[in-house]
């Protein structure tokens, strides 16, 4: 997926090898769905499909199961998270991320541990929390002074923000296929990270004017922040502390 993963387990009954061996489950999760989704390989399933090499029931069953994920995504978006709509071919890159990294968390809880976060290039899932009774806290970058926090957010277990403040005018609209946002960040969080991240890529394109179809979601909300350090959000976004 060309991106860094981190872990953070917690559990004071468990041994540190006892912890290893599911931390070693949860990451060999990330090299499947990276050996079959990713762009960068040359032969990789979703490489070959988008060349026209294989057709999808030629793929690992995992494909056709995001495609319809990304299909639900894009119904929910109003078009403004569109992976058909991507520069060579179909590139489910938005959702598969945060698809992993919650497939990876889903072997860490079956494995017994109290509480795990895992950050996925900024984006985070997790389970417990750090402490008894805690859930975790995660913050959101200001995107006008990166060293700062634009908020706290206590997780419902998913929290995923995109921008154009760490990797420039990667964001690709949709409806004219080209660079494009409409918010410095846009931040969702919910209880699955595949859709969070993938709502949180179409809010970054289509700015404060897509909140209401987060709105209109149970059990996810929504935070955009403007150029112009201006910010919006839902109604019931988890902020913990704010300087908004």
């Amino acid at each position: 997926m060309g991106t860094i993963v981190t872990f953070d387990l917690y559990d004071d009954d468990r041994a540190s090898d006892d912890l290893y061996l599911f931390l070693q489950e949860a990451v060999a999760v990330l090299h499947e769905a990276d050996d079959v989704f990713s762009t960068y390989k040359e032969h990789s399933p979703l490489s070959r499909l988008r060349r026209g090499e294989i057709t999808l029931e030629e793929c690992p069953r995992e494909v056709g199961e995001v495609l319809e994920l990304c299909k639900t995504a894009r119904t929910i978006s109003d078009g403004w998270f569109d992976p058909w709509s991507m520069p060579g071919g179909v590139d489910p890159t938005g959702y598969v991320k945060g698809w992993a990294a919650q497939r990876s968390l889903d072997v860490l809880r079956s494995s017994g541990v109290s509480g795990a976060l895992i950050n996925a290039a900024g984006d985070s899932t997790g389970f417990g929390g750090p402490r008894l009774g805690a859930q975790f806290r995660i913050g959101i970058v200001d995107p006008s002074a990166t060293q700062q926090l634009a908020c706290i957010v206590q997780s419902p277990g998913a929290v995923a923000t995109s921008g154009t403040y760490e990797r420039g005018w990667h964001l690709i609209d949709p409806h004219t296929g080209r660079p494009s946002a409409r918010a410095a960040s846009a931040t969702v969080t919910g209880t699955d990270l595949g859709l969070a991240d993938a709502l949180a890529t179409a809010l970054a394109v289509a700015g404060e004017q897509a909140l209401p179809l987060i709105e209109a979601l149970d059990d996810y909300e929504a935070l955009v922040i403007g150029f112009n350090d201006t910010s919006a959000m839902t109604s019931k976004f988890p902020t913990a502390r704010n300087s908004l």
